[in-house]
């Protein structure tokens, strides 16, 4: 079987489904902007797709998303054009539409399966919107006129769609019934053998003596340290979680870019807007009992979770983090934001704790509670293990079900 990946970041959700599906056998090929020229990876062909040069022209707001959508769906069709007239033609497509890319890759091979990576349908009310008041939209009611336009590229996608797969049922929740009802259910997976518990685990950071599970660690991970992910709500319980733990060194983990939500002001990033905002309430002493590590290679940041001693995961209604899961794969003792998203893989005081997401006191005080009981930490830790590895291993339940569903996709009659 020919098999076509569409993904802007290649292998991204893909990573291990696409390989497996190469080493049974499979012709697999990705389109992606992520490589410049063609390669080769674990028996992939690897192309890439070029955005044009286009003049800036006057387009509303609500439609600089679809029109980035378009463009980028034009340029992968091209691309993809090219492999038709070299005679290719998939029987299947993989694509994670929300950058565009395989808008219209259906109208080049109308006989292919379409099947959707479907990260998340943007919902117009509270808490999809709104949640945090901090950064409540100026006119509210404008809100969900332009959450509908914002949606527009998962219309586009899914009358041409034989089937979507989602990683958590909130995700695949978002969407309509009509969605919905062609959308399975299976997590991307977690390699429950790498991340796992190590006793013997040691960590050493530049200028800094080493670390291990006998030094009072806490952890808070983020992709970019943002307010969807609760940096700023983590970063104001800060000073008083130094104060309550004289011994505690506090590793932060995130990059200074935007994955989600609003930007900061011009030539500002959100770490150093709420690293300045505690700059005064924390002495110079307890500042160097905190450690902000940029993007880290993946053993790296596997060895500070299996360090942890208390890792704190915070976010918005929003995409649960790969890092959360991992956390748990790794037996670490988890205070989270009792948000919908988190609920699905933590219930309070079995598989970790849970606190208001705005709640900073709630938040020191169940760090500092953890922190205090070895017992509640290695209980906690070893039931959230448990239900990575019954639920979200990677080789024996989610890689699994994503075949099968492959399987199924391509028994399923073309949607025409």
């Amino acid at each position: 079987m020919k098999i076509l990946f569409i993904h802007q970041n290649f292998p991204g959700q893909f990573k291990h489904l696409a390989p497996e599906l190469a080493a049974r056998g499979h012709e697999c090929t990705a389109l992606t902007l992520k490589v410049d020229k063609a390669v080769t990876w674990k028996n992939m062909r690897i192309l890439p797709y070029d955005l044009p040069k286009r003049a800036a022209q006057s387009v509303h707001p609500w439609l600089t998303d679809l029109d980035t959508k378009v463009t980028r769906g034009e340029a992968c069709w091209r691309a993809a054009r090219a492999l038709a007239d070299e005679g290719y033609a998939p029987d299947l497509i993989l694509a994670h539409p929300g950058w565009g890319e395989s808008m219209f890759l259906r109208d080049l091979w109308p006989e292919a399966r379409l099947a959707l990576y479907c990260e998340l349908y943007h919902e117009a009310g509270y808490p999809h919107l709104d949640f945090d008041p901090e950064f409540r939209a100026r006119e509210p009611e404008v809100q969900p006129l332009r959450i509908r336009i914002k949606n527009l590229g998962n219309h586009l996608h899914f009358p041409r769609a034989e089937a979507g797969i989602s990683p958590t049922a909130f995700q695949a929740d978002t969407f309509p019934p009509e969605f919905r009802d062609r959308i399975t259910v299976c997590h991307d997976g977690i390699d429950t053998t790498w991340s796992s518990p190590d006793p013997t685990v040691a960590l050493k950071l530049k200028g800094h003596p080493e670390y291990t599970r006998e030094t009072e660690i806490v952890t808070f991970v983020n992709r970019n340290l943002e307010p969807y992910r609760g940096y700023h709500i983590f970063m104001r319980a800060l000073p008083d979680l130094l104060r309550a733990r004289p011994n505690a060194r506090v590793i932060i983990v995130g990059g200074d870019e935007v994955s989600y939500g609003g930007p900061p002001p011009k030539g500002q990033t959100w770490k150093q807007i709420y690293r300045d905002e505690v700059a005064d309430q924390i002495s110079p002493e307890d500042w160097r009992r905190v450690h902000f590590l940029a993007r880290i290679p993946h053993a790296d940041f596997t060895r500070i979770l299996q360090i942890s001693r208390v890792h704190v995961y915070l976010t918005y209604p929003f995409v649960l983090s790969w890092s959360l899961m991992e956390a748990m794969s790794c037996g670490a003792a988890i205070v989270a934001s009792d948000t919908a998203p988190v609920r699905e893989v933590i219930t309070h005081d079995q598989t970790g704790r849970l606190v208001d997401f705005f709640d900073r006191e709630g938040l020191v005080r169940e760090v500092c509670d953890l922190l205090d009981d070895a017992d509640a930490r290695a209980r906690l830790g070893k039931a959230a293990r448990e239900l990575m590895v019954r639920n979200y291993d990677l080789k024996h339940i989610c890689l699994p079900r994503q075949l099968a569903w492959v399987d199924e996709v391509m028994q399923m009659p073309p949607v025409v």
